[in-house]
């Protein structure tokens, strides 16, 4: 059982915090749909949970029908550039500019290779010039550091996202999602010209649009990997993006917020400071509170969140100023320093990977009694026997989605601080393992025509029923564990 500060934490987390917290505690993956207007704001919100949340690195992969799979590849993996530093000239493997003396073209002037002698040996000539190459001296390798005129460049291979937000899935071509699934069930990728590995701390998750929560799904084989749906409702909100708007407000000019250490002052984007009288600009005109869809994306939103004042530096003790010197420091403009690694306090609590470990630890020892299995399997029995669910493979009620639904069945005991699973949790989990899976019958293919039944009847017994209320059926159908 995890202990009570960490169930704490637990307790203060949204829908999507908790979908993505059993995804990670079981190494799975899902899909999170809402409807087809809210999708940006939900991809926004995930995008924040991620990073406040969990402390994890997100890329998203915008999924159409003319996507290929290069696109995926290319989409799923993190943005690296070389770095190097902003106050020196770049190096170049012709000419040294901190050494002269080692250039590519003066090297044969040198006294040491002006001096040789035509008998030397062939081959150490060879080896001579091949050393003096330029391309002996280009950074080819995966991590390479080289300096030059005081300047560094660091090259680092590209890896794959900890949080991959595929949105609209649904729409991508067959093959772009059974190279999702690949990467799903080996944890890597083929790249043509090169395999990239999953990082240990991986969600993928499909973020699609649909008008139901029944109606997003995949392909069927991706579909029955997944782990679990989740439908977010945005009449709940987006509880990051509400935050995020009151922390910054949209002006004119772009967006502002106020500065802590003067509180007359206001703090655009661009880093520009200008003082406002109290008396002729209310606080309402300082930060003003709007959506900010539209105006401002989740990268323009990072760069912002990151910029914060430092506190001003310790002064060296001096002699004390003259009259005239303190009259000519207060005219002159002070600097403003700003620290662009600093982010804003959340006031959503935040899990670490050995927090989540802990968790995935306690969900592996939870018990589960014979009753409720018996509870468990009855509730997988009806599932498959429902006249509105197809028969065989076809029905969604597949041997991979029991596996999932005793294995959240644990999880969920794990969150709740419980050692034993309880009915209720049984009813919990298949309210999510199934709302992708099912698939609801063609009424031609109804059981009951087989007899003789009337299809017209049929089709109007079928008509309106989601996979969501098949589960929902059932559950009352069901007789629960005493």
């Amino acid at each position: 059982m995890a202990d009570e500060e960490l169930l704490q934490k637990v307790q203060g987390l949204g829908d999507l915090d908790l979908a993505a917290l059993l995804c990670l505690m079981s190494r799975e993956h899902c899909i999170i749909s809402t409807e087809p207007e809210s999708l940006d704001d939900l991809v926004d919100e995930l995008q924040l949970v991620a990073a406040q949340t969990f402390n994890l690195k997100s890329a998203v992969v915008n999924c159409t029908a003319q996507t290929t799979l290069d696109d995926f590849a290319a989409g799923i993996l993190l943005p690296q550039s070389p770095t190097a530093s902003a106050n020196s000239r770049s190096s170049s493997p012709v000419l040294t500019r901190g050494h002269p003396g080692e250039s590519y073209f003066n090297n044969k002037l040198r006294p040491s290779h002006a001096n040789h002698n035509n008998n030397n040996n062939h081959n150490h000539n060879n080896g001579a010039l091949r050393a003096l190459t330029p391309l002996s001296s280009t950074p080819y390798s995966h991590h390479h550091h080289q300096s030059g005129g005081g300047g560094s460049y660091t090259h680092h291979s590209p890896q794959i996202a900890n949080l991959v937000l595929a949105r609209d899935l649904d729409r991508a071509p067959k093959a772009v999602q059974i190279q999702a699934l690949e990467l799903l069930r080996t944890r890597r990728i083929f790249t043509r010209t090169s395999v990239q590995a999953a990082p240990k701390q991986f969600l993928f998750v499909a973020v699609l649009g649909a008008d139901s929560a029944g109606q997003a799904r995949v392909t069927e084989h991706l579909n029955d990997f997944l782990y679990i749906a989740h439908w977010h409702d945005p009449e709940d909100g987006f509880a990051r993006l509400e935050e995020r708007d009151e922390q910054y407000g949209a002006g004119a000019g772009g967006l502002r917020r106020r500065d802590t250490n003067d509180d007359d002052s206001v703090i655009d984007l661009d880093g520009d400071r200008y003082h406002s009288s109290s008396e002729s600009l209310s606080g309402e005109s300082v930060v003003r509170r709007r959506s900010l869809r539209g105006s401002m994306s989740s990268a323009q939103y990072f760069a912002a969140s990151s910029s914060a004042y430092e506190p001003p530096l310790p002064k060296a003790p001096t002699s004390a100023p003259t009259k005239s010197a303190t009259a000519t420091t207060r005219m002159q403009p002070q600097p403003i320093h700003t620290d662009f690694t600093a982010s804003p306090p959340s006031p959503f609590p935040s899990f670490t990977e050995s927090e989540i470990a802990a968790l995935s630890t306690a969900s592996r020892q939870v018990h589960i009694d014979i009753e409720v299995l018996r509870y468990q399997m009855n509730m997988v029995s009806h599932l498959r026997m429902h006249r509105a669910v197809g028969g065989g493979r076809g029905s969604g009620v597949t041997p991979f989605a029991t596996q999932h639904f005793g294995q959240l069945m644990q999880s969920l005991a794990a969150l709740h601080g419980l050692d034993y699973v309880t009915p209720a949790l049984v009813v919990l989990a298949a309210k999510k393992i199934y709302l992708h899976r099912v698939r609801i019958v063609a009424p031609a293919k109804e059981r009951s025509m087989q007899w003789g039944s009337d299809g017209a009847a049929v089709e109007q017994l079928l008509e309106g029923v989601g996979p969501e209320d098949v589960v929902e059926d059932v559950i009352g159908m069901v007789a629960a564990a005493l």
